[in-house]
This record gives structure tokens, sequence and C-alpha cells, in this order.
């Protein structure tokens, strides 16, 4: 859907006047598209938690060569969107896990943790649900601003 992150990371983060901190929040679309069919018609490439992690590593190494302090944040649930599946939530969990136990970041947010239907970590909270349960809802992005702020100020 458009130009990867990896293509447009230094154009659109690092190139900007003033850039201190980049906060990277990616993947649900690799996740979601992976071996299905995007709104185009293209059928897009299987990816693996090894493909999503080495492109994370890169916008790390892009983001420190230019001083860039980078916070990586979870990738929210999507139980219920149409994206879904249960290899695609394995994917999501992996990299979860990647995020928050690699020490590849200069900080970690949890928005999974922050956005989780209480007693399933599949789904996003109803309170936060702009109803496709893919995209929160405005509630939903005040609690991940809440959780990116305080993250931030320690």
């Amino acid at each position: 859907l458009g130009d990867s992150a990896l293509a447009r990371f230094r154009r659109d983060v690092l190139e900007q006047p003033g850039v201190g901190t980049a906060i990277v929040l990616i993947g649900i679309n690799d996740i979601g598209l992976s071996g299905s069919a995007g709104p185009d018609g293209v059928v897009y490439p299987q990816v693996s938690t090894a493909q999503l992690i080495a492109g994370y590593r890169e916008l790390i190494a892009q983001a420190r060569t230019d001083g860039v302090y980078i916070v990586g944040a979870t990738i929210p649930p999507f139980a219920g969107s149409t994206y879904f599946s249960p290899e695609k939530e394995r994917l999501r969990t992996e990299v979860n896990t990647w995020i928050r136990e690699s020490d590849a970041f200069d900080k970690v947010v949890d928005l999974e943790q922050a956005l989780t239907e209480p007693g399933d970590r599949t789904r996003l909270a109803a309170a936060f649900d702009s109803g496709d349960h893919l995209h929160p809802n405005d509630s939903g992005y005040r609690a991940m601003a809440v959780v990116i702020a305080r993250a931030l100020a320690t």
C-alpha cells in the first residue's frame, strides 16, 4: 500500500528538520496483507518474522547513524479485522516479543498492552475500537498518546 517504511524513512523522518526521536509503529499491513490480495488486487508475498525484524533493524541502524533516538512500538491487536488469521496473529506476537525483549530500540512503548481487550490480547478493547477491529478510535489514539508521553518522559 504505497512506499514501504524502509523506502520512505529517510525522507519522511530523518531528513525532517529538528528530528531527535522517531517512534516506529509498523508491520500490521505487512502482516495483514501477507499472502493475501490487497485492495488493488495485487497478491502480496508471504512475510516472515525474520523479514519483519530485519526491516526494524534497518530502520534502527538508519536512525542511529543520524543520531536519532528510536522508540519501538508494539503492534496492537487486530482479531475480528479482515486481516486476521491465527498465522498472522502468530507473526504479530513474535514481532511484539522481539520488540519487547531484543533491546534493539532505545525505548519501547507497549501499545498492545495499552489497547488490548481485557482477557483477550488478540482484540482491541471495545472502548478503543473504531469498528473495523484494526484501527483505534479517538479514545484509542488518546490512550496511545498517554503511553507514549509517559515512556518519553522517563
